[in-house]
C-alpha cells in the first residue's frame, strides 16, 4: 500500500507536468462549453428542442471529450513510453512490481476526470445557468461505466503498442471516431439512422449520461426507440469488461 501512494504521488507529479493533458484532457471541456455558450444562438430554446437551449444538449457531449481524451489518448501514450523506455521491464526486479505504476497511473487518470467533470457542471451551471443532472446517482453510474469502458479501449492500445508515437496515432483514431459517433463534430439528429443507432453506445455512457443529466435532452438525443437507461449501462459495463480482459490477455511488459 505505501508502494502504491508512493507511485501515485510520483504519477500525480508527473500528469500535472504535462500541461498539454492537463489543458485539453481537464480544462479545455470546460472552456469549449463556455466558448459555445458565448454564441448567442445556441443559448436560445427552439420549439425542435422541446424549450431546450442547444448548449443545455451539448454540454454532456463537452463532458466526455475529457474522458475520452484521458482514456484514449494519455493513458496508452504513457504506458506505451514506459514500455519504449524499458521502465517496465526494469520496475519487475524491484519490489515495486510495474502493476503498481499501472494502477496508479489509472487512479490518477480517473482523479483527473472527476475533477475535469465537477469543473465543467459547476460552472455550466454558474455561468451559463445550465441545471445540474437532474438524476445524479443514475448520472454518477454512467459516468463510472462509460469511463470503465473508454478506458478498456483504450487499454487494449496500450497493451500491444510498441511507441508512445504509435499509441498517439491510434488514441487520435479513436478519438475522432469516438466523438464523431457522439455528435461533437455533427448533430445528431441529422445523422443517417445507422450512425445514429451506433451512437447510442459510442462513445460509451454519452447517451446515458445525457438521459441522466437531462431526460428532456436524452430524448431528443436518442434514436427512435431508444435502448433503456440501465440496458446502455449493462452494455456499457459488458464493453468495459470484455475489453479490459483482451487487454489483459494481451499486455506485454516489454
Amino acid at each position: 500500500m505505501r508502494t502504491l501512494r508512493k507511485m501515485i504521488k510520483v504519477e500525480t507529479n508527473l500528469f500535472l507536468r504535462d500541461s498539454a493533458t492537463v489543458i485539453f484532457g481537464v480544462l479545455f471541456p470546460t472552456a469549449l462549453l463556455l466558448g459555445l455558450g458565448a454564441v448567442p444562438a445556441l443559448r436560445e430554446s427552439t420549439p425542435e428542442t422541446g424549450g431546450l437551449r442547444s448548449i443545455d444538449i451539448w454540454a454532456p457531449t463537452a463532458l466526455v471529450f475529457g474522458m475520452v481524451m484521458i482514456a484514449v489518448q494519455h493513458v496508452p501514450s504513457v504506458i506505451a513510453t514506459y514500455r519504449e523506455r524499458g521502465i517496465l521491464r526494469r520496475m519487475s526486479t524491484t519490489p515495486a512490481h510495474p502493476r503498481s505504476v499501472l494502477l496508479a497511473q489509472m487512479i490518477v487518470a480517473f482523479t483527473s476526470v472527476v475533477v475535469s467533470a465537477a469543473l465543467m457542471i459547476f460552472l455550466a451551471w454558474a455561468v451559463l445557468d445550465i441545471a445540474p443532472p437532474e438524476r445524479p446517482l443514475e448520472f454518477i453510474v454512467a459516468f463510472i461505466v462509460g469511463y470503465a469502458a473508454l478506458l478498456g479501449l483504450g487499454m487494449i492500445s496500450a497493451a500491444v503498442v510498441r511507441t508512445s508515437s504509435a499509441a498517439n496515432q491510434i488514441g487520435t483514431l479513436l478519438f475522432v471516431a469516438l466523438m464523431f459517433f457522439g455528435g461533437a463534430f455533427l448533430p445528431r439528429v441529422v445523422m443517417p439512422d445507422v450512425l445514429r443507432e451506433v451512437g447510442e453506445f459510442i462513445p460509451p455512457g454519452l447517451q446515458a449520461l445525457t438521459a441522466a443529466w437531462s431526460a428532456e435532452a436524452g430524448e431528443i438525443t436518442a434514436t427512435a426507440g431508444g435502448q433503456p437507461f440501465w440496458l446502455q449501462i449493462a452494455i456499457m459495463a459488458g464493453i468495459a469488461l470484455l475489453a479490459s480482459a483482451v487487454a489483459a490477455k494481451l499486455f506485454r511488459w516489454e
